[in-house]
C-alpha cells in the first residue's frame, strides 16, 4: 500500500507526487495519457511555443523602422509545428525525470475507485488494483462541447486538437471569446488566417479590467480579427466546402463561414469515470468539493487543479497540489487565493491580479488608481512596442495594494510583483521606495505608484491630485 497515490500527472499532479515524496511518503502517480497533462501537451506550452514562432515573424515587418533590412521573409507552419512539439517533447521527458528522480512510481492507465482506499487500474485489457492510505485527486479538465447542431461535423474541433492542423486553413471561426479563443485568434491572425470570434456574452475576455477589453478589442481589429459579441450560435452546416455558421445578435439573425471551427467553450471537470461520488465524494456537477486543504468530503482524498477548482489555472494547480501532498502526509497546509495571477498571451499581453475596480468598491474598499502609459517607457520605446499600460488599486486608508491590470509587452512577467505586493500586504510607498532598474518595463509599476499619489515623474502634472489620506 502506498502512503500517497495521485491521480492525474498534470501540473497539479506531478507537483503534488514530487512534493509526497520529499515528504517521505511512499507515492505512486497515475495517469492515463501524457505526463504533464493538458496544460503541457496539449494547451499552456504549446500555444505558447507556437505565440513566440508567429511574434518572431511579425517582428520582421518593423524590422525596417530598427534599421534592419529583411526581404522575402516567410514563416514554414510545419517547421514551427516541429519546433512547438520538440519543446512539448523535451519538457514531459523533464517531468517524467523529476518523477523517476524522486522514487516515484508511475502507473499508465485509467482509474475508477473501488473503495476510499483503492482503486481500479485500467490499461488496455489490463486491469490492476492499487492501494493508498491517501489519494489526490488531479484528474484534470477536458474542452466543454456546447450542443449546437453541426458541432460534430469534421473540421470543427476543440482546443487540443486546434494546434495540429494538417495544413493551415485560410478561414477559421471561433466560437468563444475567453482567454482560450483569443489567444488562438492572435495566434491564426498572426500567420494570415481570416479569423473571426462569435462570444455569446457581452463582451471578449468578460471578466478582466474594461479598460483593457476595450483596449485589445481596438487591437483585435488592427489584426483584422472579426469580434461578434451577443452572439449566439445556432447551428453549423457544411456549404461549398466551408462551414456555414449561423448565429443570433440581439434577435437578428446572421452567418459567416470559415473553413475550420474552433469550439473555445471552456473546460469541465474531468470526473465523469472517476467513481468518486459512488464512495461518498461530494460532488457539484462534475466539479469535485473541497475545504481549504484541499480535501474532500472523504477524509482521506484530496481533489486539486481543475477536477475541484474554479480557478482553472496550472499553477493555481501546483499551488494546490503541494498544499494537499503536505496535509495528506500529516502536515497542516491551506490554500491562499488573495493573489492569484493571471496571464493572458495576446499581443500584447494581458496580466491581472488581485480585485478589479468593482470587486474593490463592492467590499467598501475606497479605491485610488494609479495608471502609466507604455508610450511614455524609455524601454518600451527602445522595443518598438509602446501599446499598453499599467494599472494599479491601492486602499486609499492605507496605500495596501488590491489589486493590479496590466496591458502591454511581456506583462505577464511582471505581474509577480504586484502579486508578491498583495501577499505579503505590502503598500504604494513601499513599491515607490523600492529602486527599480532602469530602462525596464517595470519602471512601470514604479511609475504608476507614484501616479496612484500625484506624484508621477515622467507624466504631465496633475492638479488637485487626490492621494492617500
Amino acid at each position: 500500500m502506498y502512503d500517497v497515490m495521485v491521480l492525474g500527472a498534470g501540473p497539479g499532479g506531478y507537483t503534488a507526487a514530487i512534493r509526497a515524496a520529499q515528504l517521505g511518503a511512499k507515492t505512486a502517480l497515475v495517469e492515463k495519457q501524457d505526463v504533464g497533462g493538458t496544460c503541457l501537451n496539449r494547451g499552456c506550452i504549446p500555444t505558447k511555443a507556437l505565440i513566440e514562432s508567429v511574434e518572431a515573424y511579425l517582428s520582421l515587418a518593423q524590422m525596417e523602422a530598427f534599421g534592419v533590412s529583411v526581404k522575402d521573409a516567410s514563416f514554414n507552419i510545419t517547421k514551427m509545428y516541429e519546433r512547438k512539439d520538440q519543446i512539448v517533447k523535451q519538457l514531459r521527458s523533464g517531468v517524467e525525470a523529476l518523477v523517476k528522480s524522486n522514487s516515484i512510481e508511475l502507473f499508465r492507465g485509467e482509474a475508477k475507485f473501488l473503495t476510499k482506499n483503492s482503486v481500479e487500474l485500467t490499461a488496455g485489457d489490463k486491469k490492476t488494483k492499487l492501494e493508498a492510505k491517501n489519494i489526490i485527486i488531479a484528474t484534470g479538465s477536458v474542452p466543454v462541447i456546447v450542443p449546437i447542431s453541426g458541432a460534430d461535423l469534421p473540421g470543427v474541433v476543440t482546443s487540443n486538437e486546434a494546434l495540429a492542423f494538417a495544413t493551415l486553413p485560410k478561414s477559421i471561426a471561433i466560437i468563444g471569446g475567453g482567454v482560450i479563443g483569443v489567444e488562438l485568434a492572435s495566434v491564426f491572425a498572426g500567420l494570415g488566417v481570416k479569423v473571426s470570434i462569435l462570444e455569446m456574452l457581452p463582451d471578449v475576455l468578460i471578466t478582466i479590467d474594461p479598460e483593457i477589453s476595450a483596449a485589445l478589442k481596438k487591437i483585435l481589429a488592427r489584426q483584422n480579427i472579426d469580434v461578434f459579441t451577443s452572439a449566439a450560435v445556432k447551428t453549423i452546416t457544411e456549404s461549398g466546402g466551408l462551414k456555414k455558421i449561423a448565429y443570433e445578435t440581439g434577435g437578428v439573425s446572421s452567418y459567416l463561414e470559415a473553413e475550420k471551427v474552433i469550439m473555445a467553450t471552456g473546460r469541465k471537470p474531468c470526473t465523469e469515470k472517476l467513481g468518486a461520488a459512488e464512495i461518498g465524494v461530494k460532488m457539484e456537477r462534475a466539479r469535485i468539493v473541497v475545504d481549504s486543504a484541499q480535501r474532500t468530503s472523504v477524509a482521506n482524498i484530496y481533489a486539486i487543479g481543475d477536477a475541484s477548482s474554479k480557478i482553472q489555472l496550472a499553477h493555481v494547480a501546483m499551488a494546490e497540489g503541494i498544499v494537499a501532498a503536505e496535509n495528506a502526509v500529516g502536515h497542516t497546509a491551506e490554500m491562499d487565493y488573495s493573489a492569484v495571477p493571471s496571464c493572458i498571451y495576446t499581443n500584447p499581453e494581458i496580466a491581472c491580479v488581485g480585485l478589479s475596480e468593482k470587486q474593490a468598491r463592492e467590499k467598501g474598499i475606497d479605491v485610488i488608481i494609479g495608471r502609466f502609459p507604455l508610450m511614455a517607457n524609455g524601454r518600451a520605446m527602445t522595443m518598438g512596442q509602446t501599446t499598453g499600460f499599467v494599472k494599479i488599486l491601492a486602499d486609499r486608508r492605507d496605500g495596501s495594494i488590491v489589486g493590479a491590470h496590466l496591458f502591454g509587452p511581456h506583462v505577464t512577467e511582471m505581474i509577480a510583483e504586484l502579486a508578491l505586493a498583495i501577499r505579503l500586504e505590502a503598500t504604494l510607498d513601499e513599491i515607490k521606495a523600492t529602486i527599480h532598474p532602469h530602462p525596464t518595463l517595470s519602471e512601470c509599476l514604479f511609475e504608476a505608484a507614484h501616479d496612484a499619489t500625484g506624484e508621477c515623474i515622467h507624466s504631465l502634472a496633475k492638479k488637485n491630485g487626490k492621494g492617500v489620506s
